[in-house]
C-alpha cells in the first residue's frame, strides 16, 4: 500500500506524513494541481487531500479529481459519501430530511416570490444562513418579516460577498480582545479592507436563493463531535459575549464531563447512517435533545489538540492524548 498525499499548509497533511514516517507506511507527495495528477499516482493505492473550502482552485475540481481517482479503483481522502455535501448547507438539508436525521427545521426558497409569501407567514426569529462558510461566516439573526424582506430582496438582487470585510474585522478585532488572535491578525483585518482575499475575488455573489434556519433558543453553546471509522472526540464550544454563534467563538471546553452519551451515540449512528469517513457534527439543544445543525469533514487540527480523550463505538471512553488524524491514515491501509 503507498499513499500519495497532496501536501499544504495548515492541512491534515501536516500530521499525515509525520504518522506515515513514524508507522513506515509508504507514501508520495504529489501536487493535486498538477496536470498531470493522475500519472503521478500511477505507483500509488489512494489519494489522500485535505482541501480548504476557501480555496478558489480546489473548489474548481477537487472532488471532481477525488471521485475519479476513486472510479480507477484507488482508495481516496474524503470520498464520495464524506465530502459531496461539504460547505453546501442546502445539500445537507436535503440529506438530513431524507435520512430523517434530529435537524432544526430549514427553510430554502429559489424564488422571490415564494420566499416573500414564507417570510410574510412564519414565526420570528429565524436565523439567515449563505450555502457556504464556516466559523459563523454569514450567519444572521433575523428578529422579524422587515428583516427577513429586506435579506429575501438583496438576495434575488444583487447578492450576498462570501468574504465580508468589515464583519471579518470586528470577529478579528473580538478575538483581540479576548486574547484569542494575534495584533497582526487584526492588522491583517484592516489590509482587508482594501486588498480583498483571493477566494472574494474569483467567487461570484451568492444569489437567486435564500436559507433560513429556525432558531434554538437557551443555548449558550454548541457541541462539536467528530468521528472517525470507530472513534469519537468532542468538544464544547460557547457562544460569543451579546451573541448566539458559538462555531468560531474560540472559547472551548475539553473536559469528559461536558458531554452525554446520547449525542455521542448519535454522531455514531448518523455516521453510520452516511457511511462517512470523518465527520464533524454540530448540535444545539431542545428540550434536551440534541437537533443536528450543519457537518463538515474537515476541522481546524488545533482546536482539538487539547481534547482529554476520546469514545470508541461502544461509546467506552480512553483518556489521553490521541492521534485522529493517524485515524485517517489507517484507513486507507486496512
Amino acid at each position: 500500500m503507498k499513499i500519495g498525499i497532496h501536501n499544504s499548509r495548515e492541512s491534515f497533511s501536516e500530521r499525515w506524513i509525520p504518522y506515515c514516517e513514524s508507522h513506515n507506511i509508504s507514501f508520495k507527495i504529489v501536487d493535486c494541481y498538477q496536470s498531470d495528477i493522475i500519472e503521478q499516482l500511477n505507483d500509488c493505492d489512494a489519494l489522500m487531500w485535505h482541501f480548504n473550502h476557501k480555496s478558489p482552485k480546489a473548489s474548481k475540481f477537487a472532488r471532481q479529481l477525488l471521485f475519479a481517482v476513486k472510479a480507477s479503483g484507488k482508495k481516496v481522502f474524503p470520498d464520495f459519501n464524506t465530502v459531496w455535501h461539504f460547505d453546501d448547507k442546502i445539500a445537507q438539508k436535503y440529506l438530513f430530511e431524507s435520512l430523517h436525521l434530529p435537524g432544526v427545521n430549514t427553510y430554502v426558497y429559489y424564488t422571490e416570490t415564494l420566499a416573500l409569501q414564507w417570510a410574510a407567514s412564519t414565526s420570528y426569529p429565524k436565523v439567515f444562513k449563505l450555502r457556504n462558510g464556516a466559523g459563523s461566516d454569514n450567519v444572521r439573526l433575523v428578529e422579524n418579516q422587515k428583516q427577513a424582506i429586506r435579506l429575501v430582496k438583496q438576495a434575488f438582487g444583487k447578492g450576498f460577498r462570501q468574504y465580508q470585510p468589515i464583519g471579518n474585522l470586528k470577529e478579528r478585532l473580538r478575538k483581540l480582545r479576548a486574547g484569542k488572535t494575534t495584533s497582526w491578525d487584526a492588522i491583517k483585518g484592516i489590509i482587508r479592507l482594501v486588498y480583498t482575499t483571493e477566494y472574494s475575488r474569483v467567487t461570484a455573489s451568492e444569489k437567486g436563493y435564500v436559507y433560513f434556519q429556525d432558531y434554538v433558543p437557551g443555548n449558550n453553546y454548541d457541541i462539536r463531535v467528530i468521528v472517525i471509522g470507530g472513534q469519537a472526540f468532542a468538544i464544547k464550544r460557547l457562544v460569543r459575549e451579546n451573541d448566539f454563534r458559538a462555531s468560531g467563538s474560540g472559547f472551548i471546553l475539553y473536559e469528559k464531563e461536558h458531554f452525554d452519551e446520547a449525542t455521542i451515540r448519535l454522531a455514531f449512528e448518523i455516521s453510520e447512517k452516511l457511511n462517512s469517513q470523518c465527520m464533524a457534527y454540530d448540535f444545539v439543544y431542545q428540550d434536551n435533545k440534541p437537533l443536528l445543525l450543519e457537518i463538515s469533514y474537515g476541522f481546524a487540527m488545533h482546536g482539538y489538540d487539547d481534547c482529554k480523550g476520546f469514545w470508541d463505538r461502544e461509546l467506552n471512553w480512553h483518556e489521553g492524548k490521541f492521534n485522529p488524524y493517524g485515524w485517517m491514515v489507517d484507513l486507507m491501509v486496512t
